[in-house]
């Protein structure tokens, strides 16, 4: 992909998306960041524009409610130089659904699965006609399972990815890619904000937020197919979990929950 136009991130101030942010701006991208906290969107802009000598806005805005995805797509809708939007924002939890607090899983739902549809449809009409652009939607290899302790997670990441998927497809012959990127275990403060439990894992399981972006970039560079699963790991265990029947990936996860 080109450095010409601007791209939105989502979740921009951290991990995946401040990965998505650095490496956009040394490309030539022009930025406007999308997180809740405004004061590290600030810091997070001026820094790129020291660097990259690149325009970079800070939109401070909580995409789980309607106020927030609305100013959002309005942004969305008013840039006609928008090449690239990266739905990144998200969260997980860990627990039965049975006990876990709702409204937390409310706001789940909302941030993974209406959050991203809204933006892309705001997004879709301008680069439609520009014939070209990408929308990514940063998905999880949990959407390729399912699994107790988990299960709100695992099916708004399935959504995003089979949202991608059918998309692409609607999207054929426009000059518009879109991709669900799904990495494995990734370094970030995703995990660290569910616990020390989620980080429990050798350390040959974990990529690095850099590493996860350069591998979408680059699979958007050579108009690759929809689905990104950076890591020759997580490439082996999602084409394993396809071939495998439903029962056993329900049988596998739910014995690692029990000993959780």
């Amino acid at each position: 992909m080109s450095g010409a136009g601007t791209a939105l991130i989502t979740g921009a101030t951290a991990g995946i998306g401040a990965a998505f942010a650095r490496q956009l701006a040394a490309r030539g991208y022009d930025l406007v960041l999308v997180a809740r906290d405004r004061d590290r969107l600030e810091a997070l802009a001026v820094d790129l524009r020291g660097r990259h000598a690149v325009d970079a806005e800070a939109l401070a805005a909580d995409l789980s409610g309607d106020d927030g995805v609305e100013r959002v797509a309005a942004r969305i809708t008013d840039s006609a130089e928008l090449a690239l939007l990266v739905n990144n924002a998200g969260f997980g939890t860990t627990g039965a659904l049975a006990s876990a607090p709702v409204d937390v899983q409310e706001r789940m739902l909302r941030l993974h699965v209406l959050a991203p549809m809204r933006l892309t449809r705001a997004a879709l009409p301008g680069l439609i006609a520009r014939g070209r652009g990408a929308v990514v939607n940063v998905s999880s290899v949990a959407s390729f399972l399912y699994g107790a302790g988990s299960v709100n997670y695992c099916a708004t990441k399935a959504y995003l990815t089979t949202f991608s998927e059918g998309l692409g497809a609607e999207l054929a012959g426009t000059g518009v890619q879109v991709q669900a990127l799904c990495p494995g275990f990734t370094r970030t403060e995703f995990h660290q904000r569910i616990g020390p439990a989620a980080g429990d894992h050798p350390g040959w399981m974990w990529l690095t937020a850099d590493a996860v972006v350069r591998a979408s970039l680059a699979q958007l560079d050579r108009r690759g197919p929809v689905i990104c699963v950076p890591g020759l790991l997580y490439k082996t265990l999602v084409a394993v979990v396809r071939l495998l029947p439903r029962r056993a990936i329900g049988a596998l996860t739910g014995r690692e929950y029990r000993r959780m």
